[in-house]
């Protein structure tokens, strides 16, 4: 699993602007750090204009580093389904376009097995009426976004 020598590991989703979902993910514990980027396109180095361009096949997306021993995978992944609607198909919001999909890159097969069962849990669980289209796809090149979208909301104090 991705890490550094703090025993920190690493998870990366997509759930519409990148800019709420790292929000989110930085107000709670155990998250280490965050970061905005891309990932799942095949085009190297994207920029944003590039991304919102839909030329990429990237989608927005967070980069979470975090203790699993103050929480576990499972539960960012329960964050994660609650902060958007994974039913929605390449939109969040008013946020359209593949950039904007509902994403969980993993990185290790262990996060592939939790991710999967997290969804089939919530798909059974009678909460949605519509499927969820979540993708579930390995881990690819991560591409930073430039500083001014990282922790964009914290800059701005807009929340």
């Amino acid at each position: 699993m991705p890490s550094n020598a703090n025993s920190q590991q690493i998870a990366t989703f997509g759930a519409g602007c990148f800019w709420k979902t790292e929000h989110e993910f930085m107000r709670v514990p155990g998250v280490t750090k965050t970061s905005v980027g891309y990932m799942g396109g095949d085009f190297a180095n994207p920029s944003y204009l590039d991304v919102v361009a839909r030329i990429t096949g990237h989608a927005e997306v967070a980069q979470i580093e975090y203790n699993p021993n103050i929480i576990s995978y499972d539960e960012l992944l329960d964050i994660f389904w609650q902060m958007h609607d994974p039913t929605s198909l390449n939109r969040q919001g008013a946020d359209r376009g593949e950039q904007y999909r509902s994403v969980i890159f993993y990185h290790t097969s262990q996060q592939e097995q939790i991710a999967r069962q997290s969804k089939l849990r919530l798909q059974q669980s009678g909460r949605y009426d519509q499927d969820i289209v979540t993708k579930i796809m390995p881990g690819k090149d991560y591409y930073l976004a430039t500083e001014e979208h990282q922790q964009y909301f914290a800059k701005s104090k807009s929340l």
